[in-house]
């Protein structure tokens, strides 16, 4: 491994491709908006970064992941095609949520928020090493802080004055990757913070007779 890695992170939890590739010579982003068609859409956009880096696959250290918050669908495309590559490439996956991604780089105490739909929130408190428990919010519901701190919130203009992000969401996730691929990690693992808004069928299945 190089002393500067070469990392890719991508992330498909909203509605986007969005993906970042880190070189020693920087790191580069990309962002494709689609509601639909993540799956489809992902590797063939992550291989042409590559190509226009002059990169391909086994040139790769390490593997970032968003995990979540955000839509059960599109978490899963993500961190399913992390884990492939990582058994595939022999390299380590490292999953990183939205809510965290949203806060690195950010001085002081913050409150990262995210738009969980119909006036329900994403939310979890940071300051430095100390990350508080992400947490979904219903309408009405304020984010947790420890007493006596007056956090910035950056994502969602919810709770107070929103501060802007230090740098787009991928970009932190390759980064976030970068610092945690020195020590051993746990498979990227999919963060459901709220149940399904699709409700199971009430009635059973027919049965088919052979």
């Amino acid at each position: 491994m190089t002393d500067s890695p070469f990392i890719i992170a991508f992330d498909t939890s909203g509605p986007q491709c969005a993906a970042a590739l880190m070189t020693p010579s920087g790191i580069t982003t990309r962002t494709d908006a689609m509601s639909k068609g993540q799956a489809e859409h992902l590797m063939p956009m992550l291989d042409e970064m590559l190509r226009d880096a002059g990169l391909d696959w086994s040139g790769l250290d390490a593997i970032g992941v968003g995990i979540g918050p955000g839509n059960f669908t599109g978490i899963r495309i993500a961190v399913a095609a992390a884990r492939g590559l990582s058994l595939a490439l022999n390299i380590p996956a490292i999953g990183v949520s939205s809510l965290e991604a949203q806060a690195e780089g950010l001085a002081g105490p913050v409150i990262s928020v995210l738009d969980a739909r119909s006036g329900r929130y994403y939310a979890q408190f940071f300051d430095g090493t100390i990350q508080g428990t992400p947490e979904f919010l219903e309408t009405g519901q304020t984010p947790r802080c420890p007493a006596g701190i007056r956090p910035a919130y950056v994502g969602a203009a919810a709770f107070g004055e929103v501060i802007e992000a230090a740098m787009p969401p991928p970009t932190a996730m390759a980064i976030i990757a970068g610092r945690r691929m020195q020590t051993p990690q746990p498979r990227p693992a999919p963060l459901y913070l709220r149940p399904a808004d699709a409700a199971p069928p009430r009635d059973a299945p027919p049965v088919v007779v052979p």
